[in-house]
């Protein structure tokens, strides 16, 4: 694959019509590049793959009752 002098590639018809994204995203990994296509809604994509624990919301309402409680022993 040659890359233009602006730094265009070409990305083979049966990997586009394989992905059937209009959109990539470039991972520079050092060593390679790598291009991966970029759904229709990236965040929405994104929505609960990282959940770990508590949520943000439940995280500051925690934070809120431990603060009374300081607040009520003083």
């Amino acid at each position: 694959m040659k890359v233009s002098t602006n730094g265009q590639v070409s990305i083979p018809a049966e990997a586009r019509a394989r992905w059937n994204a209009d959109r990539v995203v470039v991972v520079d990994l050092g060593d390679r590049v790598v291009l991966r296509p970029l759904p229709e809604e990236p965040v929405g994509e994104l929505r609960g793959k990282y959940r770990r624990g508590l949520s943000s919301d439940r995280i500051r309402q925690q934070s809120r009752i431990d603060e009374s409680a300081r607040e009520r022993r003083r």
